[in-house]
């Protein structure tokens, strides 16, 4: 028994579930049992290590290989979704209310309809239910989201050239601040840090525990320490770790880049609380 990774129609996530006694290979679509009920997917990565087993009973799983049957249902929605899309945006503008529809998703079984949008705020929004009902006799469910989540919905090409990592590989979104990009020395003009989503881009989380380990044991900005060669006093101004040097600056204001394996720690803590103590 395996563990599948495999993304899934509705909400565009992905999810791992315990392989069926059939064989899957990434590709492959399948239908899944899910809290909601059964839903289409695609087969990503099939693991086969065995430490992985312990997760198994607490994965949905996978009820079977997708039929002729079951492809066909899935254009039907598909077709279900569009039409629904059209009519919603027709009544949101209609009733004048301050939504911006970003995606809808039928369930796999076409029991249930769901809307997702974006508001700037709390919308009063159980008339156009009414109206969604009325029009579609089934079960409506409408969802507000954030803009990340809104960028992972619609997809699109970050800075770096690639596609956007939400819409891609991540299956969670870990909190971001000003303060990873500090930590990395990068800038701090929003445009530059910025995701297409307007908010923090993901990616500052990737290596700001990398330099967190790098810069534990180094003299923080603005100390000063015993230049090399005893040529004085310098002032640390700067660190550039993918240099691996530092930046320091004497007393007369001259900037000083030299590596970091010129830094004997040690010998420059010691001799600089032995200044502090005179």
């Amino acid at each position: 028994m395996n563990l599948v990774k495999i993304r899934l129609e509705t909400g565009q996530r992905c999810c791992q579930t315990v392989q069926m006694a059939q064989d899957v290979k990434p590709g492959d679509q399948v239908v899944v049992q899910t809290d909601e009920g059964q839903e289409m997917g695609t087969v990503l990565t099939v693991f086969t290590d065995e430490s992985l087993q312990k997760a198994a009973s607490r994965c949905p799983s996978v009820v079977r290989l997708a039929t002729l049957e079951d492809l066909a249902q899935v254009q039907r929605n598909r077709d279900q979704e569009r039409r629904a899309f059209g009519f919603c945006q027709e009544r949101i503008q209609a009733r004048q209310l301050p939504i911006h529809l970003v995606r809808v998703a039928c369930l796999f079984d076409a029991s249930k309809i769901i809307f997702y949008f974006t508001a700037p705020g709390r919308v009063d929004f159980r008339e156009l239910v009414k109206d969604l009902v009325q029009e579609f006799r089934t079960r409506i469910e409408l969802r507000q989201i954030g803009v990340r989540h809104r960028a992972r919905m619609v997809g699109g090409i970050g800075i770096c050239g690639q596609m956007l990592c939400c819409a891609s590989f991540l299956k969670d979104f870990e909190p971001v601040s000003v303060r990873m990009a500090k930590e990395q020395q990068l800038s701090l003009n929003p445009s530059k840090i910025s995701g297409v989503c307007g908010r923090l881009m993901c990616c500052l989380v990737y290596e700001y525990h990398s330099y967190q380990d790098l810069k534990k044991h180094l003299p923080r900005v603005g100390k000063k320490i015993r230049l090399p060669e005893g040529e004085g006093e310098g002032k640390i101004i700067r660190y550039n770790l993918i240099r691996q040097t530092v930046t320091l600056e004497s007393a007369e204001g001259e900037e000083l880049e030299i590596p970091l394996s010129q830094l004997s720690l040690s010998n420059h803590l010691r001799d600089l609380e032995g200044d502090e103590g005179k």
